[in-house]
């Protein structure tokens, strides 16, 4: 069966480039399309899509108002798009937050090779989509939050891997790996973290117009300090830092000392950054000195990454299918042996503490 998709835009031009774009996607069909929230609602009752692809603004009621009624009456995976010009970072986030499964921009260029890019993202946010569990976030959000509410370090061993122990070698790095429904993930597991924590990495999917925003953000909801990652600065305790949208990050070291390093090279699984890149860089330069988590996420990118990383002596912790939004990054690294364990979302920070000591040295070698 193919997937349903309803679009709702009030631009008569995105919505017929969108109803293009749909319908020549082979697993997919458009069961209808409307201008504002009132005509969506009705096409809801009357068509049931199994993904709803929604305009932030929009006349009467915007899109993120009708996504809140809409995720507290009738629960489903939908997709926000969102202007490119000065496109609304805050709306974005209240977007995720409200229960969106991701947030495209509308394209900025229309020639023909970046309509063919854009089809073939809107193909595969929609696929990533239909696969997600929309009530996951919204769950994960009811939690009170903070390592006391989460003491847990129960876990479900990986095939192939060992009941956890004690706790391994010195850790001096955390790295962080997630895709779809990752950005409400990863803020669950960095609000747990006390302040005292060893350096942390973290590669998010996520377009580069966002990712600044996003790393404020979490600064001023964690202990840690949380900022964008620059090329050549100096990795610290105490600091969480995020992959730019446009470059891989990887280690980089001069003489002892550890280094954020970016690059603009080709993307590895259609991604830069790409967890995959992150993970090997952990496995050449820290080995069993790295503790990895996989979040939620669509496709395999992190897997290899975290099977090199655990062939390296690393601690690798993969999410649980229950609590993902999309188990596919995880469910790779499962199918692979990759993970030492795998946990639910809500017990994942307790267990990086548990390995890492909460507390680290200063990110030298």
């Amino acid at each position: 069966m193919p997937i349903r998709v309803l679009i709702c835009d009030d631009s008569a031009v995105m919505r017929a480039m969108l109803s293009d774009i749909v319908s020549g996607q082979p697993d997919m069909e458009v069961v209808g399309t409307a201008a504002d929230a009132a005509a969506a609602r009705e096409l809801i009752v009357s068509r049931d899509p199994d993904v709803l692809t929604l305009d932030v603004e929009m006349p009467r009621m915007d899109g993120l108002d009708f996504l809140a009624r809409l995720m507290r009456l009738r629960p489903m995976p939908v997709v926000m798009i969102s202007g490119a010009a000065g496109h609304d970072s805050a709306a974005t986030r209240r977007a995720l937050e409200l229960g969106a499964v991701d947030v495209l921009c509308k394209p900025r260029a229309h020639t023909a090779e970046a309509l063919q890019i854009y089809a073939a993202q809107v193909g595969e946010r929609i696929r990533a989509a239909y696969q997600a569990r929309p009530s996951v976030t919204r769950i994960a959000r009811g939690g009170s939050g903070g390592a006391s509410a989460r003491a847990s370090t129960s876990s479900v061993p990986a095939a192939g891997a060992a009941a956890p122990t004690g706790r391994g070698p010195a850790v001096r790095m955390v790295l962080i790996g997630a895709s779809t429904g990752g950005t409400e993930a990863i803020k669950e597991v960095l609000q747990a973290l006390p302040a005292t924590m060893p350096p942390i990495l973290l590669v998010q999917h996520m377009p580069e117009m966002f990712t600044a925003s996003f790393a404020r953000r979490l600064d001023g909801l964690c202990a840690l300090r949380v900022k964008e990652a620059e090329h050549g600065e100096r990795i610290v305790a105490g600091t969480a830092y995020l992959a730019p949208g446009h470059s891989h990050l990887t280690l980089g070291r001069t003489g002892a000392v550890l280094q954020c390093v970016l690059s603009r090279g080709d993307p590895v699984n259609r991604h830069r950054p790409s967890v995959d890149v992150l993970f090997r860089s952990g496995a050449e330069q820290l080995g069993a000195g790295a503790v990895a988590v996989l979040l939620t996420g669509m496709g395999k990118d992190g897997a290899l990454g975290m099977l090199e990383l655990r062939h390296a002596g690393a601690w690798t912790i993969a999410q649980d299918r229950d609590s993902c939004v999309v188990y596919g990054m995880p469910r790779e690294a499962v199918t692979l042996g990759a993970a030492c364990e795998v946990l639910p979302l809500h017990d994942i920070a307790a267990r990086v503490m548990h390995q890492a000591g909460g507390a680290g040295g200063n990110g030298a070698g």
